[in-house]
Order: structure tokens, then C-alpha cells, then sequence
């Protein structure tokens, strides 16, 4: 079995060196990590929508098999130079054009990725395919009525289609302060969020799809909201203090879901 820690502490309490520098994004990380502990060394795992290859880099310090995959080939780029390891993979490629027969996982990470598709249930049908029976599908989304998505995501969106006065002052302003469109997870240039997800349209989702949501859990709550990430970016503490809010509230005050996903006819197996 992969040894990979003793009982994983909570994001804003370790001192481990991450390619992610906000609290959040590490407390992802570890959601990830925790989930697949019980796998096997080398492992083979899919990293769909992977963008630059934080998720499986850091997988492959772990010891797992990776195959990255993105339609952005910005992105794998990024992703190709930043890798120094020889059992993680980077490929320009839709999770679909993966052969089942050629291809079965025994863990698909799908992070910050369904909530860009028009069409998910295309995607998680395809990914059950690839997936073992016993195997393990990790889910990460924004809380489709949360802060974040409520108070930025959404009137951005707006403000964008209306192409009006106040647009165009919004992009002066990011221009000014440097905002390249891109993140440390992803140099693809379209981030577009078009679904907006709760954890009832989750559970539905799922449940349709073949699979049950197993284990739950949250990101942050309000610090990536503008003004307060003005000033949560520049304090850690912040983001920590943030993140362990976030798990006190109800879910519906999350930024974001952290699921683990199980093909249903395995939990039934097993119960």
C-alpha cells in the first residue's frame, strides 16, 4: 500500500511545500490525496481537464501513475515543462477519444472541470466506462450559489455579455492590477463557468450517471470574494481563517464541493 501519511491534518495546519499557494487550492489538494491513500503504490490514476499539472505532478510524488489529459494545449505545455517525473504523463486530448479498452483507471480526478461543460453527463458517462469497478472518481466544483459564484462569477458573466460603460472599466482595472485571465491551475484562455451547480443538481447528476457521492466536504467560504481577496491574497492567515469558517457553515455557504464519487453498483456490493 502507498504510505502516505499518518491522519492527514487540515490544509491550514501543515507545513508541506505545494505548487498551490492559496489555502483553498491546498485544501483541495489534500481532499484528493486523502481519498486515494488506500490505493495501492502506483496506481494508475487519470487527471481529466488537468491544465497545468499541479494534481498530477503532486500525485506523482506520491507515487501514482498519472495520465494528465486537456484539451488546451497551452496548458499541457505548462504542464510538460513543469514535470520531473517519468511515471506522469501529459496529453492534448477529450477524456472521450480515450480508449475503455485500451484505458481503465483505478482513480479519474475531475477538479474544477464540469462546471465549464454544456454537457457533463456526456463526460461522467464516458468516465464511468474508464473507470474500475472498485475504483474511486474525485469530484471538485464552485458551489454553483455560493459567495464567490453569487458576487463575482455571476455579474462578471453580465457585465461581460452587455459589453457596456462598465465593463470596460473592470477590464481598465484588471489590466491595472496585472490579471491575466489565466490561474496557477490552468494557462487555458477560456475559464468560462456555465454550469452552477447545488448539491441537490450534484446528487441528481450522480445518481443518473451511475455513481454515489460517498463523502462530502467544503473549500472555503468568502475570502476569494472581492474586496476581501484584495486582502486574504496577501495574508495566509486569512485564507486559513477562511477555510476553517468554511468548514463550521452550512454547505450552502461553501465557495465549493469536495466530493468523493463511487459507481453505485460497487456501494451496494460493499454495504
Amino acid at each position: 500500500m502507498s504510505t502516505l501519511s499518518p491522519p492527514l491534518q487540515p490544509s491550514y495546519l501543515l507545513d508541506e511545500k505545494f505548487e498551490y499557494t492559496r489555502v483553498a487550492d491546498i485544501k483541495r489538494l489534500l481532499f484528493i490525496r486523502q481519498a486515494l491513500e488506500q490505493l495501492p503504490l502506483y496506481s494508475r490514476v487519470l487527471d481529466v481537464g488537468c491544465g497545468n499539472g499541479v494534481i498530477s505532478r503532486y500525485l506523482g510524488r506520491l507515487g501514482f501513475q498519472v495520465l494528465g489529459i486537456d484539451v488546451s494545449e497551452k496548458a499541457i505545455e505548462q504542464a510538460r515543462k513543469l514535470n520531473v517525473w517519468s511515471h506522469v504523463q501529459f496529453e492534448v486530448m477529450d477524456a472521450e477519444k480515450l480508449s475503455v479498452e485500451a484505458h481503465q483507471f483505478d482513480a479519474i480526478i475531475c477538479s474544477e472541470v464540469l462546471e465549464h461543460l454544456h454537457h457533463p453527463d456526456i463526460l461522467l458517462k464516458h468516465l464511468k466506462k474508464l473507470l474500475k469497478d472498485n475504483g474511486k472518481l474525485i469530484v471538485t466544483v464552485p458551489n454553483g450559489y455560493g459567495p464567490r459564484e453569487l458576487f463575482v462569477t455571476k455579474p462578471i458573466l453580465h457585465l461581460r455579455s452587455r459589453q457596456g460603460p462598465a465593463w470596460r472599466c473592470i477590464q481598465s482595472i484588471k489590466r491595472f492590477l496585472g490579471y491575466q485571465g489565466t490561474t496557477v491551475q490552468s494557462s487555458a484562455e477560456d475559464l468560462d463557468h456555465v454550469q452552477f451547480f447545488t448539491r441537490k443538481k450534484l446528487l441528481q447528476l450522480a445518481e443518473s450517471e451511475g455513481f454515489k457521492i460517498t463523502k462530502w466536504s467544503k473549500s472555503n467560504f468568502i475570502e476569494d470574494v472581492f474586496p476581501i481577496s484584495f486582502f486574504s491574497k496577501r495574508f495566509p492567515l486569512l485564507q486559513k481563517i477562511d477555510c476553517w469558517l468554511a468548514d463550521l457553515l452550512p454547505y450552502f455557504c461553501t465557495g465549493g464541493f469536495l466530493m468523493l464519487w463511487e459507481k453505485k453498483d460497487k456501494v451496494v456490493r460493499d454495504s
